[in-house]
């Protein structure tokens, strides 16, 4: 059955027929209630409704049958890593409906893969509600040639020499908050909020400079709390006062137009000849050199992009980064704690990289020389991946496998987890183990495996930016102070908003470096 949802207008256009001429046909029998044929066309609709779901169904893993109307509804309101790994381990497909969405879930590398690198068949998809927090001509919704085009003018964001560029930035808002955590005096408490507020700060000040006052930011911070929930697999879509949707619209207005005040700010200062500062002066700078350069040599002018447009650009920035590097940069912190072993190691490369020089400012080059460091954050993100699953829709019929033709309509989602955790791939694959991506390891000779930033047409442009931000934080925290991890029962369960966390918030201490 090609129709992806039973309330698809040909399918609604046959019930409605059946239903119709069976009440046509109990009405004229003598002595029949309206009760009794009301009750006997629902039982017929949710008889259809399973004949529907187990007919796409066929022989995938998965209910044996739908819950009425809603499904697995409760299942994605209250999502558990359990419920996750028990459907990745029941096959390399398997399915579940919620609603009317048919979804089916893919935990290979090789069919994860094969979903993300074939857009004739499946496109990305959205929640219902994210076309009205993100705005529904956001670049982001844009699919085939279009979407090829506008990444392109974005990728001068995210060069080396671009990266260069924000180290400073970032090396700024990174020792304001280490003074933070160190007026604690070592006080151990929760810092999984405190991860986050460090990430949003770096990630505002290198998206939009300085312009931006410290009270807005941090209240940006706290706005962006309303988009995070509103961005749940199952929703309320419309955004009605006192719905999540409608918070997230109200905050997604309050962070534009702050953004849009940044970047006036910017226009002026770059016309002024004041030097680049950030991501956004950047853009600003390279689309304006592009400008000249096609009227010096005749080509056709870009496409000018106006203030609100590179304000909804750099909110999907904040979007893609915020909660995928918040979850990375505390289960960092909490796997260096564990694993003072390593840790040390961190500490000795930065000391020797920088010829015991503890001041040293951050730079590019210092990243590069980091060979251990990177090693260790590429292991922390393959063992505990921010991003688990990345939900597309197919576009038409596809014969995934052999045995099973995906209808068309149904959301198809690739996974990543399992393909980092593939023993073939990474022996011990549960094991914290940074030397498997050295050069007696394994880990490099399976890149397809490596899935944390995605892959094919719509992989994350921001790979190396990502990488380099939890390198430069990890550097810096390491030669800067110790730390400690409380241990509790929670501390290596995962909890699920949006992306991974410890469930007990991952308690820490914070100490300046006992050996300076």
């Amino acid at each position: 059955m090609s129709s992806s949802s039973i309330f698809d207008p040909r399918t609604i256009e046959s019930a409605k027929s059946t239903i119709t001429s069976f009440v046509k046909t109990a009405l004229a029998q003598p002595k029949v209630s309206t009760t009794a044929i009301f009750c006997s066309a629902i039982v017929g609709l949710l008889a259809y409704e399973q004949y529907v779901y187990l007919k796409k169904k066929k022989s995938l893993p998965g209910p044996s049958f739908k819950i009425p109307i809603i499904g697995a509804f409760m299942d994605s309101l209250y999502p558990t890593f359990e419920g996750y790994m028990s459907k990745w381990k029941s096959g390399e497909l398997s399915c579940v409906s919620v609603f009317d969405r048919f979804v089916v879930i893919a935990s290979t590398c090789e069919l994860s893969r094969k979903i993300l690198n074939a857009p004739a068949y499946a496109e990305p998809a959205v929640v219902a509600s994210m076309k009205h927090i993100l705005c529904n001509d956001n670049w982001v919704f844009l699919n085939g040639k279009a979407h090829v085009d506008y990444r392109k003018g974005l990728n001068v964001l995210f060069t080396r020499k671009a990266l260069g560029i924000y180290m400073p930035i970032q090396e700024r808002v990174y020792k304001k908050h280490f003074e933070q955590w160190l007026e604690l005096d070592g006080k151990s408490e929760q810092y999984q909020l405190r991860f986050r507020e460090l990430n949003m700060e770096a990630s505002l000040r290198v998206f939009l400079g300085d312009f931006m006052s410290d009270e807005v930011a941090s209240q940006i911070s706290q706005e962006y709390f309303n988009i995070t929930a509103a961005l749940e697999l199952v929703n309320f879509p419309i955004p009605l006062p006192g719905t999540k949707v409608y918070k997230a619209v109200q905050s997604r207005k309050y962070i534009v137009k702050h953004f849009i005040e940044s970047i006036k700010d910017a226009r002026i200062r770059l016309v002024k000849g004041e030097p680049i500062k950030s991501m956004m002066d950047a853009w600003i700078s390279s689309m304006a050199e592009y400008e000249v350069e096609c009227e010096k040599t005749g080509k056709r002018p870009p496409r000018k992009f106006d203030d609100r447009e590179i304000a909804l650009t750099i909110l999907t920035f904040l979007f893609a980064s915020q909660d995928a590097t918040s979850s990375a940069l505390t289960w960092a912190f909490q796997l260096l704690a564990d694993h003072p072993n390593v840790l040390q190691k961190v500490y000795n490369e930065q000391l020797r990289i920088r010829n015991d020089n503890m001041d040293q400012p951050l730079s590019l080059e210092l990243m590069d020389e980091s060979v251990y460091l990177r090693q260790v954050v590429k292991e922390i993100l393959r063992l505990r991946p921010p991003v688990l699953m990345v939900p597309y829709q197919t576009t038409r019929e596809w014969p995934l496998t052999a045995n099973y033709t995906v209808p068309k309509g149904t959301l198809v989602i690739p996974t990543t987890y399992p393909a980092l955790h593939d023993p073939q791939a990474y022996p011990n694959p549960d094991a914290f183990d940074p030397e498997r991506w050295g050069p007696d390891g394994k880990a490099e000779s399976h890149p397809k495996n490596f899935m944390v930033f995605g892959n094919g047409p719509h992989h994350c442009l921001g790979k190396e930016y990502a990488i380099m931000h939890l390198m430069a934080i990890i550097a810096q925290c390491s030669m800067l102070m110790d730390w400690s991890h409380t241990r509790t029962e929670k501390s290596d369960d995962i909890s699920i908003f949006a992306t991974i966390y410890p469930q007990d918030g991952c308690i820490m201490s914070f100490t300046p470096k006992s050996s300076i």
